[in-house]
């Protein structure tokens, strides 16, 4: 699919890509087909085989609207007239659909996620992260530059730890409209007590 980088590929380190995030907005589950398994695209190609071989048995479409209008006549007869040898009783599509309870998009505002990144300070003293395919600058401060860390996801909750201590060096939440997430201390370095 092309709006899929699944985990483990080099496009993505585990995070929800910009496809991904917009359809858990709209409380849509994605169901991916598995890669060069043509087996499980199987019903979408021979759909895609009936209409080709529906086409040209057809007159040739001279503008789009003809094409359309050939289209729409196509899927009037495929799901309301045409019998499908795979459905009981040779029921066609509507048939089979109308019978079925339909389903509703679910509650997932409560649905979270999770995931552990293992990850390098960098020499600036940031850590990047993907979140909604947008890369983040998080700000850990340049007294951990080359330090390796445990990063804590859930949604925008962030825990930034020491992965040879366990120190916590930094927790927030990750703010979608900037780019750079600042430590919050002044520049210069810490803030001086007296």
């Amino acid at each position: 699919m092309a709006w899929s980088s699944r985990p483990g590929s080099p496009a993505r380190k585990g995070g929800r890509n910009g496809f991904e995030a917009e359809l858990r907005r709209l409380g849509i589950t994605q169901k991916n087909g598995k890669p060069n398994h043509p087996q499980t695209q199987g019903k979408v190609e021979r759909f895609q085989q009936t209409l080709k071989n529906w086409l040209a048995r057809q007159p040739a479409a001279a503008t789009v609207a003809e094409l359309q209008a050939q289209l729409d006549a196509f899927t009037s007869l495929y799901n309301t007239r045409r019998p499908h040898r795979s459905l009981a009783n040779r029921a066609t599509p509507a048939t089979a659909y109308q019978a079925r309870p339909k389903a509703a998009p679910g509650d997932r505002s409560g649905d979270a996620h999770d995931r552990v990144r293992t990850d390098q300070v960098d020499t600036n003293g940031t850590v990047t992260l993907r979140h909604a395919g947008k890369l983040y600058h998080l700000g850990v401060g340049r007294t951990h530059a080359r330090t390796r860390v445990l990063l804590l996801i859930q949604d925008l909750n962030i825990r930034i730890i020491n992965a040879a201590t366990g120190e916590l060096l930094r927790e927030l939440v990750l703010n979608t409209e900037r780019s750079y997430q600042p430590t919050g201390q002044p520049r210069g370095g810490r803030r001086r007590t007296h």
